[in-house]
């Protein structure tokens, strides 16, 4: 999402407010039911509706369409929290995809497409996505193939879609176009189309996966789908400026997530060290369990420090190169943060921790995922490296 200037009310205790509420609504509305949800391959619908009565959907948009303007600083403890409590990528994905599917619509769309599609999705009545990558192509994002003619007053729309976050239920799809001549390449053709979910000839296929088991990954094709040309976002050639800049706020709720999933890994390790006895004695009194657990923390407390930072520079308008750097290698240290303290939490609860029920378990199969999505660890290096004018 875009970065937004902080409102001047914004204090300590209004961060600590929406914790607290995010915490509640993780712990009650989500954790009890997250094995269920896994095992029945999607989570309720009527979730969306229950976030949005607390304000979670709509944070960080404004308040015509039912949002509440907010800066990066207060929406990091909802990610954060979210994760931390809820323990579920899945959810997660799923419950907030509207962030990656809706800025390029706030920040491009007409006043009358804003007013249509936006406020129904902050009320959880319907559900947004994004759709940029495609079989043939991941990360390269300029030689995606899937085109829009123009034929009067509508797009005809013809191509694929793969590992499209909330792709089986999105109400509406914010979807990656080559709208260029035929046959041309690179980014200049690229742009923004809009498509509505009921549209005829768009059908989706589910995926399945190692992890996100409750959230709906889909394949999408689209065989001379017809969308008004109203749906249009921005002008035709503009989609790979739209696209890149909304992979910063993608990245950076990425980082925010990791860090709430490592510090659940965290807790239950600690939980578990503290009433599991071996040999006598409780795991947390051997030594070698201790290092391991401040280990955890040493690179949990790093990530958070790092995730103020970053959020920090965006409220004050600090977003040039060397912040997409920043951000760039705040997601590859954040995961890399997931991944150890989901790999030492397994270690620690040894059998239990390789059984399906535990919070470890289900993060530790998750933990790819977060460091493939938004950008892999790959190109978020050669991304930083050129921002920071090191190539």
């Amino acid at each position: 999402m875009n970065a937004t200037p902080a409102p001047i009310h914004e204090t300590e205790q209004d961060r600590t407010a929406l914790t607290d509420t995010v915490t509640r609504f993780a712990r009650t509305e989500i954790a009890p039911h997250v094995d269920a949800w896994d095992a029945a391959g999607e989570f309720p619908r009527s979730l969306y509706r229950r976030a949005a009565d607390l304000g979670l959907l709509g944070l960080g948009y404004p308040e015509q369409y039912g949002g509440t303007p907010a800066s990066y600083q207060l929406r990091l403890p909802l990610w954060r929290a979210l994760s931390r409590h809820g323990a579920s990528g899945g959810v997660l994905a799923s419950l907030l995809s509207h962030n990656i599917g809706l800025p390029p619509v706030l920040a491009h769309g007409s006043d009358a497409v804003r007013a249509e599609v936006i406020p129904p999705v902050l009320a959880g009545e319907q559900i947004a996505a994004l759709a940029i990558t495609e079989p043939g192509g991941g990360s390269d994002v300029a030689q995606l193939r899937t085109t829009a003619r123009r034929e009067g007053d509508d797009y005809i729309v013809n191509g694929e879609k793969v590992f499209i976050t909330s792709g089986m239920r999105a109400d509406w799809i914010t979807v990656a176009v080559r709208t260029g001549e035929a046959g041309s390449k690179g980014s200049a053709g690229i742009s923004m189309l809009l498509v509505p979910g009921h549209s005829a000839r768009l059908s989706r296929t589910r995926l399945d996966k190692m992890g996100w088991l409750c959230s709906d990954t889909a394949h999408l094709r689209f065989d001379n789908v017809r969308v008004p040309a109203r749906y249009l976002l921005g002008s035709e050639g503009e989609g790979f400026r739209i696209i890149m800049g909304n992979f910063n706020g993608e990245r950076f709720g990425l980082a925010a997530s990791a860090l709430g999933f490592a510090e659940a890994c965290y807790d239950e390790a600690l939980a578990w060290a503290r009433q599991r006895k071996t040999f006598g004695a409780a795991l947390v009194e051997h030594q070698v369990i201790r290092h391991k657990l401040v280990d955890m923390q040493m690179r949990i407390q790093s990530t958070a420090a790092w995730c103020e930072s970053v959020a920090a520079q965006a409220d004050a308008g600090r977003t040039g190169p060397e912040w997409v750097a920043n951000v760039c290698m705040l997601k590859n240290h954040a995961t890399q943060t997931m991944q150890f303290c989901a790999d030492q939490a397994v270690q620690i609860l040894g059998g239990m921790g390789f059984m399906r029920g535990t919070v470890s378990e289900r993060i530790y199969r998750e933990v790819k995922v977060m460091m493939i999505g938004g950008g892999a660890e790959e190109i978020m290096k050669d991304l930083a490296a050129r921002q920071l004018a090191i190539l």
